[in-house]
């Protein structure tokens, strides 16, 4: 072909790209130039018959002519795209006023929810919600809530400690329970206190039911008078609100921790149901909390006289509760961010805990 031929095909190409009325149209005129019988195509393949000479020619001038087909092409595709746009948004009205029967696609975390509620309830008796650090120093984690250097809970093993600073003296950690907010509330607060603190800590631990990271809540009440009568009170009041059931049963068996003096493990009674623990009744016993009156050494720390101020403390795992409450199985699934295990579990946003009309949803 020669060379005013090549640039006629050109021309005649382009044309019909120019006056393609519709993306079928223009796909047309792409096969019939492009495809494998096209025109520019054919040139291409003749490429190969050509002498050296003849190729040193025609080549620029075949894949120009390919190239410009091409850019053609889409830029005509492109305009008519818009087009077609601009006339589909011309025509489509949307009625804003039409009801909608979407749910909403996200959902309130289990731990959050049970945050909620925990909050609610205590709020009802006169606590109020304090938070801390998470990360914390040796004092406030340790030594001010009467734990001895000798400590298993101390060791690398059981909690995540940062590197010293310049000094070497400073150790900083993540904070192995929310007992650290005790102690910062103590400090800055002038009794009488009522307090629950909930929030993240971090253990060195793994398994169906251990986590590295967990949920945590504690209570703190240091006034004078305090009694373990207004401990087992407390407690009995919070399970019936929290697990909405009259027939909750408590026993506290004698136990030790550091910062407590006495202290004593919280069970709680249950029945079988359909061949699942069903907390309510006294049918066995399950473990849910720690508790204990105020150490009168965690009291002193705290530049306080524990002749005057007596107290008392509780913690428990707000994951355990959420299990024990709403039936999970595998504590490690709360961590996992599977969306299907979230929609089972979660709660709707307008899941709101009252007392008046039920914490749980």
């Amino acid at each position: 072909m020669t060379t005013d031929e090549i640039d006629q095909l050109r021309e005649d190409v382009l044309a019909a790209i120019d006056v393609a009325a519709g993306p079928d149209a223009l796909e047309a005129v792409r096969v019939h130039a492009l495809g494998k019988q096209g025109t520019v195509t054919a040139l291409l393949k003749s490429l190969g018959k050509m002498t050296p000479e003849e190729r040193q020619v025609q080549g620029p001038r075949i894949h120009g002519l390919r190239e410009a087909v091409n850019a053609a092409i889409g830029a005509r595709r492109e305009k008519l795209e818009a087009a077609i746009l601009a006339d589909k948004l011309a025509s489509e009205t949307l009625d804003m006023t039409l009801p909608v029967d979407v749910p909403t696609s996200g959902t309130v975390h289990p731990v959050s929810q049970v945050m909620d509620e925990l909050a609610e309830i205590f709020a009802d008796l006169g606590f109020a919600v304090a938070t801390g650090p998470e990360i914390e120093d040796d004092w406030h984690n340790f030594t001010a809530l009467n734990i001895p250097d000798t400590h298993p809970a101390r060791a690398m093993h059981d909690t995540f400690y940062f590197p010293p600073d310049d000094s070497g003296e400073q150790k900083m950690l993540l904070r192995t329970h929310t007992s650290p907010v005790q102690i910062r509330t103590m400090v800055d607060q002038k009794p009488p206190i009522r307090i629950i603190a909930p929030g993240r800590t971090y253990r060195s631990d793994s398994d169906a039911t251990h986590t590295p990271m967990f949920h945590q809540v504690e209570g703190l009440v240091i006034d004078k008078g305090i009694t373990l009568g207004h401990l087992k009170w407390t407690l009995e009041t919070f399970l019936k609100a929290f697990f909405e059931r009259d027939d909750i049963v408590l026993r506290l068996r004698p136990s030790y921790f550091p910062f407590t003096e006495p202290s004593a493990e919280v069970d709680v009674g249950f029945s079988i149901e359909k061949g699942k623990r069903v907390i309510g009744g006294s049918e066995g016993w399950m473990e849910v909390l720690g508790s204990g009156m105020v150490h009168p050494k965690v009291i002193e720390a705290c530049g306080l006289d524990p002749k005057e101020w007596q107290g008392f403390a509780f913690g428990c795992g707000i994951d355990r509760l959420a299990m024990l409450k709403y039936g999970m199985d595998d504590l490690r699934a709360f961590f996992d961010g599977d969306l299907r295990w979230l929609r089972h579990y979660g709660f709707s946003a307008l899941d709101v805990p009252t007392l008046s009309g039920g914490v749980g949803a």
